[in-house]
């Protein structure tokens, strides 16, 4: 098998879909989320998507595999908010750890079920806690999290992510930097204290309105900046916005990156009732036009996308070719 260096340089890969979704159209109820194991759980446990790697891990599999199968090269475990800071708002902060093992061995099961040369991508979230920003309009220098503790929560999500088998680790939807920084930070500690040989390290931002900026409030210019320390294999959007509104930061970002680009957007922006209405060719036009402008080295969808989408977007750049990596002059 080649390397995911290799195959990038080679051509665009295509990374999967919503994992969310996809677990809507099961209609599942709250006792398909508890199972056996926690049918005596003290608190609600429907929408916590994260627990089906474990109570219905059939379910995350075949999502799994029906997105290899429409022509996805990298999927993304189903652990965007496995770990304790996320997972306390069910009690379950004991469990991220078990949770993320369980996430990457369902990926790699369907992997190994389709036979196809694929990467699993370590899913990491951005926390539902910002180090940024106070959540207490009267108090601005109020931080509900620590820089350590996010750094911790991350430390052991990765030791759950790497055991289970992943190939990469992807930290994305990353809407405030300093969270991103902890995760790189726990990644870096994590490979130094194990001895292991790091991992490659793939980041996402997500631009949250027209203004072009993080909701912590930083220019693409500068989130990149703020993360091309850790030397990562990609930078990239998603989320937040449609293919349509993200083209001009995809633009922006393709020239300032000295590494590969990715790209997944949401399917358009969400109705009224918070649904995706883009179909899959509309989707896939606009991301084909960014590889014919040579922007996108790794290309998918976010919300609302679904196989069907994913297929769209891989047939539609296969002959394209993968952008050129600039090599960017360093200068004060």
């Amino acid at each position: 098998m080649s390397s995911i260096r290799e195959a990038l340089a080679q051509r665009i890969l295509v990374i999967d879909g919503a994992m969310g979704t996809m677990i809507q159209r099961h209609k599942l109820q709250e006792a398909d989320y508890r199972g056996d194991r926690f049918k005596d759980w003290p608190s609600d446990l429907k929408g916590n998507n994260d627990l089906l790697c474990i109570t219905q891990p059939q379910i995350i599999v075949d999502i799994h595999k029906q997105y290899l199968e429409a022509g996805a090269d990298i999927i993304e475990t189903n652990t965007f908010n496995a770990q304790k800071v996320s997972l306390a708002d069910y009690g379950m902060e004991s469990l991220a750890y078990e949770l993320n093992v369980a996430a990457a061995r369902c990926a790699r099961q369907a992997v190994a079920e389709t036979g196809k040369q694929a990467w699993v991508a370590g899913a990491m979230g951005p926390m539902n806690k910002t180090l940024s920003l106070s959540p207490d309009v009267n108090n601005p220098g109020f931080r509900a999290l620590s820089f350590d503790e996010a750094m911790e929560a991350y430390y052991e999500q990765i030791s759950g992510l790497v055991d289970g088998g992943v190939d990469l680790l992807l930290i994305e939807t990353i809407f405030d930097t300093l969270n991103a920084k902890a995760a790189i930070y726990a990644i870096k500690k994590y490979f130094r204290d194990a001895g292991k040989p790091e991992l490659p390290i793939s980041i996402s931002g997500t631009i949250t309105d027209a203004s072009g900026r993080t909701l912590s409030g930083q220019t693409l210019e500068a989130f990149y900046t703020s993360v091309a320390h850790a030397r990562p294999l990609s930078v990239g959007l998603n989320c937040a916005l449609g293919a349509q509104e993200m083209r001009s930061h995809i633009e922006e970002l393709s020239g300032l990156a000295s590494c590969y680009v990715s790209a997944y957007p949401n399917a358009g922006l969400p109705n009224a009732m918070g649904e995706y209405d883009e179909a899959p060719h509309e989707t896939a036009h606009f991301i084909e036009d960014w590889a014919r402008e040579g922007w996108v080295n790794i290309v998918g969808g976010c919300c609302g996308t679904t196989p069907d989408h994913i297929k769209h977007i891989a047939d539609h750049v296969k002959t394209m070719k993968p952008r050129t990596v600039p090599v960017l002059e360093t200068a004060l």
